[in-house]
Order: C-alpha cells, then sequence, then structure tokens
C-alpha cells in the first residue's frame, strides 16, 4: 500500500494544476482498480485506510495550488464522497468462491 500511495503523490504532484473533475475521474479509476484486486474479507480496515490516505495526499495536492487555499477536510469529504469510490470487499470467501458443482 506504502508503494502505491507514493506512486499516486508522484502522479498527483504531476497532475496538481489540472481541473478536479479530471483529478477526480484519474483517482476514481486508481482507487477502483486497487480494491478490485484487494476487496477481500477481512481487509476492509486496510481498504478505509488507503481511501483516507488518498483522500489526505490529494488534499495536500490541492492546498499546494495557491497561496489562498479553501481545502478544508469539509470540503475535502465532499470531494471524496464525489469521485472516490466507497470500500467494499468484492470477492467472496474461498470456500464460496470454489464450490463450483459440476453436472456429472
Amino acid at each position: 500500500m506504502r508503494a502505491t500511495l507514493q506512486e499516486i503523490k508522484v502522479q498527483l504532484r504531476s497532475r496538481m494544476h489540472d481541473a478536479i473533475p479530471d483529478q477526480g475521474r484519474w483517482l476514481k479509476a486508481v482507487v477502483t482498480g486497487y480494491f478490485a484486486y484487494h476487496a477481500v474479507p477481512t481487509n476492509t480496515r486496510a481498504l478505509h485506510a488507503f481511501r483516507y490516505h488518498v483522500t489526505d495526499i490529494w488534499r495536500r495536492t490541492l492546498r499546494r495550488r495557491s497561496q489562498k487555499d479553501g481545502v478544508t477536510w469539509d470540503r475535502m469529504a465532499r470531494l471524496a464522497a464525489e469521485w472516490l469510490p466507497p470500500p467494499r470487499v468484492l470477492h467472496p470467501w474461498p470456500q464460496q468462491r470454489f464450490a463450483v458443482k459440476h453436472p456429472r
């Protein structure tokens, strides 16, 4: 997770002056892809932590855009609710996933 967050931080730094909807679409794709791989049972705390850290990195990047920033946590909560998907478990338990009945 730390490596992925570091890559997101570097990419957001290069996309700093893009419009917020463009950044939101890109972050939505990144977070959705991360959740698609890591959203297994018992991993929800890590998914919530990842979404929180992505929101914090995005907030710090937006605050660096000007000297008169108005990016508060209230505004970031609205942006995150609009653009970042909520974490949820996408993959079933292994015994459910591999319980396939073959007609024989």
